[in-house]
């Protein structure tokens, strides 16, 4: 059952979201990342985000931005 709070997406939605995130912010353009499935988690949870290269300067501002992004959406096991 998904959480009401959370709009559910599926992988390709949320990578888009994620990439065009990033994307606008200017330390963060050069990010690679991959979205991950996982089991649900107590908060809800049932992805995440493995950050493959990051600059050190925009570490922080790549994790603020998925932070928000996963707060806001979660994966709709049923696409």
């Amino acid at each position: 059952m998904l959480h009401s709070d959370k709009t559910a997406a599926t992988l390709d939605e949320i990578r888009t979201r994620v990439a065009h995130a990033l994307h606008r912010h200017p330390l963060c353009r050069d990010v690679r990342f991959e979205i991950v499935s996982t089991p649900r988690t107590r908060k809800g949870g049932n992805w995440t985000i493995t950050i493959q290269s990051v600059a050190p300067d925009a570490l922080w501002e790549a994790s603020e931005i998925v932070s928000d992004i996963q707060e806001a959406y979660e994966l709709d096991v049923a696409a």
